[in-house]
């Protein structure tokens, strides 16, 4: 990371902080005679679009008041992570709870299942009807799978409608 990321990252961290949220990621880059400034924020409840609003305005008003941008004119893109995004942190894994998710592993193959848990060291997940423990160093990438059925739903026979 440069020098002048490092002072956008020391403008915006304290402010998504006070909001109660994390900082997922940051990003800088051109965008024509513009610099484009991405910011990916989250927090265990999700976040709202309200809440994306009022944390582009804050961070919008923080970057103007400081020259961490250098002056240059900027566009501020602030979303929350989509589903693709990697499970990467503990934190993404204790969101994922109760989510399908796609695991591939260090030691080579691949598991889908269910996350029942998760601390600061390893994820617990419902494999095939079996529990299963990973720590994380286990895991070469994870990312949750989209459904489209209700939570469930495979286990009794019912459809997204309740229906079986």
């Amino acid at each position: 990371m440069s020098a002048a990321d490092d002072r956008v990252r020391g403008v915006v961290g304290p402010v998504v902080a006070a909001a109660g949220l994390d900082l997922e990621s940051l990003q800088v880059s051109a965008a024509g005679r513009r610099r484009l400034l991405r910011v990916v924020v989250d927090a265990d409840e999700g976040v709202s679009l309200d809440t994306v609003a009022e944390v582009s305005q804050r961070l919008s008003q923080a970057l103007d008041d400081t020259d961490a941008m250098g002056g240059q004119p900027y566009v501020l893109e602030v979303s929350s992570p989509g589903t693709d995004r990697p499970l990467t942190e503990p934190r993404h894994w204790r969101r994922a709870v109760g989510r399908l998710v796609e695991v591939r592993l260090v030691a080579g193959g691949a598991l889908e299942g269910r996350v029942v848990g998760a601390d600061d060291d390893g994820v617990d997940l419902l494999v095939d009807r079996q529990a299963r423990r990973l720590a994380y160093p286990e895991v070469a990438r994870a990312v949750v799978q989209v459904e489209f059925s209700r939570l469930g739903a495979a286990d009794d026979g019912a459809d997204a409608n309740g229906e079986g």
